[in-house]
């Protein structure tokens, strides 16, 4: 394998990783969009996603041991194995922002974000003594299919990563962009009392963005397990660090943004392992985003705007 065919692999893999990543990204976004909150839960929510997703493939019948599937019954298990997985993994976040965030909405101060950081530190230690430390197979439905690119290997996996994400954040920025609720989300960050006078249901609003921010987590953490073919309770603390620092580079509470940032991420993070060491990696991340703040507070695609309260 030439040099060029190395990097176009890790082009692969740089891609495959910021797909998921944006997902994550973009729930961090959305939370943060509505009620400037750092919502650190986020991170285990895509970690409980993974174990959903792996119990839903049980379910259909997918073992580590299992024969790969083909043609209307991969369709039919993938699509099913994403419903199950996006709607517990929304249900779970309206279930946050419900029960440990609603009563603390009118409070100011660091209190709702702290509690979101306890809230994230239950998720990882139900997870841990429920189902313990070892890391879990994930199995895979998928048949092995690769496109050879020069030295490159362009797998089923990959594929499928980039038409999930493509196509759910594609559906997210029309939703966003297009439909009534999509406005009223629009309006709610840009001035959530203003949209309050206009009729527009503030709390219907806030449960929607939780929901679809955790959904979107919630499918991030099925294509970590199709792409890493494991989980584990420790999973959503690197993961979610990442995404993180993806939407606050691209501009948090800035739905491209959060995409954008995703895909720098996860090119640098596969892209800087390869130039340097993979132990680097982190370091590279963390002096883009120092470097970009400095210069770019915002964010790369974020626009500084005046505190809501």
């Amino acid at each position: 394998m030439t040099l060029t065919d190395v990097y176009l692999q890790q082009l692969i893999n740089g891609l495959s990783l910021g797909a998921m990543y944006a997902l994550l990204a973009l729930g961090f976004t959305l939370v943060y969009g509505i009620l400037e909150l750092i919502n650190f839960a986020h991170f285990n929510v895509f970690m409980v996603g993974s174990f959903v997703a792996l119990g839903a493939l049980n379910l259909f019948g997918v073992t580590p041991n299992a024969p790969p599937l083909a043609g209307l019954a991969l369709g039919a298990v993938l699509l099913g194995t994403l419903a199950v997985t996006m709607v517990a993994s929304g249900l779970l976040g309206v279930a946050i922002e419900r029960i440990a965030l609603k009563p603390l909405r009118n409070v100011r101060g660091p209190a709702a974000m702290i509690t979101t950081i306890g809230v994230s530190y239950i998720l990882f230690n139900v997870v841990l003594l429920g189902l313990g430390a070892d890391s879990k197979n994930f199995p895979s439905p998928l048949p092995a299919l690769a496109l050879p690119i020069g030295g490159a290997v362009l797998r089923l996996r990959e594929v499928l990563i980039w038409i999930v994400s493509l196509v759910l954040m594609a559906a997210l920025t029309w939703f966003v962009q297009f439909t009534r609720m999509g406005k009223a989300m629009r309006a709610t960050a840009q001035d959530p009392e203003a949209a309050r006078m206009m009729g527009i249901e503030v709390d219907r609003v806030i449960i929607l963005a939780f929901f679809l921010g955790s959904a979107l987590a919630g499918a991030g953490g099925l294509m970590f397990g199709l792409y890493y073919n494991f989980t584990s309770y420790i999973i959503g603390f690197t993961a979610g660090l990442r995404a993180f620092t993806a939407a606050v580079l691209g501009g948090i509470g800035n739905v491209p943004g959060a995409m954008l940032g995703g895909i720098i991420i996860g090119l640098i993070e596969a892209m800087g392992g390869q130039l340097v060491s993979a132990s680097w990696a982190d370091v590279i991340i963390f002096s883009i985003l120092v470097l970009v703040l400095v210069f770019r507070p915002a964010g790369l695609l974020g626009r500084v705007a005046p505190n809501k309260s």
